[in-house]
């Protein structure tokens, strides 16, 4: 199967229109014409990431998080991005990267960790506009915990759910008030906080939290659980796997990471 013939597949559900305009969604190396047999999925497009792919033989490369976020004057071995985009067009690797598009559009990252978090009644957190059939999507979304806890509670549910090895936590972990309503915004969530805390949720799950925005949060009585980056958004290999397997059948064969926690804890 052609790389431009997978791309359409993949564009149907997660259009480029879906997509922040500071970001960098696409095919940002290599060829469209390439014939694909093989897909290696992974969140970034790392060294190892990039060394995997070539092992297994990979014909295209998909990551969540763009290697080329802004403009690029040279491309060459002088620095880390230009080896890794220099590596996969010597070994004729089309490297394709969808980030906001995936986040925002409907069912994807943050309605993907509300479900595994159980939440129910959810709604988009930072809403972006709507599809042709009226359903919104966006950034995020809030909902509420089927049972009411505390916020240690919260934290553990978080930690079991996504495969993690801590969690960090703004609030009263051993406190008497109990956590209902959620919001959940996989990635750095620091930009949208304010709409978290519109929202009325009473924890905010989330990445990337600096200590003044997450106190500042408590301040207004909404807790703060940072999963890390990776925490919660290491779910999208899994989800496009599954999914590029169920699109393409037995056309092409696709691979994806083993979880790898960037951050070690000592």
């Amino acid at each position: 199967m052609l790389c431009k013939d997978i791309i359409k597949i993949i564009e149907q559900d997660y259009s480029p229109r879906y997509a922040l305009s500071w970001d960098n969604v696409g095919l940002l190396a290599g060829r469209d014409d390439k014939e694909v047999a093989n897909i290696y999925v992974a969140l970034d497009a790392t060294d190892e990431v990039v060394d995997d792919a070539i092992l297994a033989g990979a014909d295209m490369l998909v990551t969540h998080h763009p290697l080329i976020f802004s403009g690029m004057k040279q491309v060459n071995n002088q620095n880390f991005i230009g080896r890794r985009v220099l590596r996969m067009i010597q070994d004729d690797i089309s490297y394709y990267a969808m980030h906001t598009n995936f986040d925002a559009a409907p069912g994807c990252m943050a309605d993907l960790a509300a479900k595994k978090l159980g939440l129910t009644d959810c709604e988009v957190l930072e809403k972006m506009g709507e599809t042709g059939d009226g359903t919104s999507y966006g950034i995020g979304c809030t909902g509420r915990f089927e049972q009411p806890m505390t916020l240690r509670a919260a934290a553990e549910q978080v930690k079991e759910a996504f495969g993690l090895p801590y969690a960090a936590v703004f609030g009263e972990l051993d406190g008497e008030a109990v956590i209902q309503k959620a919001a959940v915004c996989p990635g750095a969530g620091g930009s949208t906080m304010g709409e978290a805390l519109a929202a009325g949720a009473q924890v905010y799950i989330t990445g990337d939290i600096s200590h003044h925005e997450g106190i500042d949060a408590v301040a207004q009585g909404m807790a703060v659980i940072d999963a890390g980056h990776y925490g919660i958004e290491h779910i999208f290999t899994e989800f496009m796997e599954k999914y590029l397997m169920r699109k393409l059948g037995d056309a092409v064969k696709v691979v994806r990471e083993k979880p790898a926690f960037p951050i070690q804890i000592v």
